[in-house]
């Protein structure tokens, strides 16, 4: 059920308690987004200016899952 047929790449641009991260997008929009669970099983790092994939939420646009991140 995603909010997108294709994910976004944005870029991290904080990290924020409860595993959240704000991240702009190459649009300029900026989400709150998670890690997707198979990002946090595999324990990658994210760090602030890492570019991410990220998949928006249908219900809230303003929110998403980090699906991977980009090297």
């Amino acid at each position: 059920m995603s909010g997108r047929d294709e994910p976004l790449v944005g870029r991290v641009i904080e990290p924020l308690p409860n595993a959240l991260y704000r991240v702009e997008l190459e649009d300029g929009h900026r989400v709150l987004a998670h890690p997707a669970g198979k990002a946090r099983l595999q324990a990658v790092r994210i760090l602030p200016g890492d570019r991410v994939q990220v998949e928006l939420s249908a219900a809230d646009p303003g929110r998403g899952r980090i699906l991977q991140r980009l090297g």
